[in-house]
């Protein structure tokens, strides 16, 4: 049986102050898409409505944006959103899931997708994700994950280093398929170069499909204490104490990326194979104002705006956006490579080359502000 499950729990504070307590990143309506602006979750879900029926597909959140995503996507009802108290980081949240699913369907096989992409194009992401279905349908122990061909060497993204070829019971290759040596997280410049030039790593996709039932018995291999409070939740999901055990459990997990809790340690183990897929796809990480501007258009000048008139006078290169579109005007004189973020609650402006340091900031924002 297919499920599957968008992760949806990560705050986004490098796009502040747009995204703020209240409304992170998946949630913001700043995506232009056919005439209309739509929300990251909302074009999650409409690729994972292409992969399985819709009462096979969960979103996985914190609990305090439920009624936010019940209003924008209600599509989804409370039983498919798996709402986090608070966030223990990916490899509970795709615990979670797992165990949901395995009480459901001893045989669930679910794809791991994420809220902050866009990815095109559409046709090919699909093909790759049922390949990744059916691969763990012909072998349930199988692990899949999916990799991206890189185009530069980049630092913020984990790599995945290619082993053999993956083949069929003939020997032969199976088509758009390889073995997975290891994973790396976000290399040096150095490293990525030299990786970027070998042509052996694609940048790791962070979806994945497993099988429910492996993925546990995996989770309790190698964070048996955390799969101990998992199986407890399990055991009353469905019943009258479900939240109350969440509630309990949720708090005491150890937090931990998939990657580091069970990817990396998995790859070393000789009764666990892990698949990867190549997704031949055009992939934009919506982690920062950088990121987001790849998705604009720009002026003679290279300057780009969204929500907002731009008035620029020998300017170039610069970002411009407001939280919704209105009659205001933001006006530059000589500004070269700068970040304007305009918001009714505050506005933000940045050189480019210092928007890493947005996270920085939020971080020592009163909590009124953030």
């Amino acid at each position: 049986m297919r499920y599957a499950m968008i992760m949806a729990g990560g705050s986004g504070t490098r796009l502040w102050p747009m995204s703020r307590d209240g409304q992170p990143k998946q949630l913001i309506r700043f995506i232009h898409e056919e005439g209309k602006t739509v929300s990251l979750l909302e074009i999650a879900a409409n690729r994972a409505s292409k992969l399985v029926p819709a009462d096979k597909q969960y979103i996985c959140t914190g609990e305090r944006y439920r009624t936010q995503i019940r209003a924008g996507l209600p599509s989804f009802d409370d039983d498919h959103i798996l709402g986090e108290p608070q966030p223990r980081d990916t490899v509970n949240a795709v615990a979670f899931a797992a165990a949901v699913f395995a009480k459901e369907s001893p045989d669930a096989i679910f794809s791991v997708l994420t809220a902050d992409q866009l990815i095109e194009p559409a046709e090919v992401f699909n093909k790759a994700m049922d390949l990744g279905y059916k691969l763990v349908e012909a072998d349930p122990s199988r692990l899949v994950t999916f990799g991206i061909k890189p185009d530069h060497p980049a630092t913020g993204y984990g790599y995945i280093e290619h082993g053999p070829p993956l083949k069929d019971i003939n020997d032969q290759p199976i088509e758009d398929t390889f073995t997975v040596a290891r994973f790396i997280e976000k290399p040096p410049l150095e490293k990525a170069e030299a990786y970027f030039q070998s042509g052996r790593y694609d940048w790791n996709a962070g979806m994945f499909v497993f099988h429910a039932g492996t993925f546990l018995k995996l989770y309790e291999r190698f964070m048996p204490e955390n799969a101990k409070l998992i199986k407890q939740l399990a055991d009353a999901w469905g019943t009258d104490e479900q939240q109350a055990v969440l509630d309990d459990i949720y708090p005491k997990l150890e937090k931990t990326s998939v990657d580091y809790g069970i990817m990396e340690p998995a790859a070393g183990e000789p009764d666990v194979s892990i698949v990867g897929v190549n997704m031949a796809i055009t992939w934009l990480d919506v982690g920062s104002w950088p990121a987001y501007g790849e998705t604009l258009d720009a002026d003679a000048n290279n300057n780009k705006a969204a929500g907002v008139n731009i008035a620029a006078f020998e300017s170039s290169n610069n970002i411009v956006i407001a939280e919704s579109d209105s009659d205001h005007t933001i006006a530059l004189i000589g500004c070269d490579d700068l970040i304007v973020i305009r918001t009714d609650r505050s506005t933000l402006i940045v050189p480019k080359d210092r928007a890493q340091d947005i996270k920085k900031l939020h971080d020592e924002l009163p909590d009124g502000l953030k």
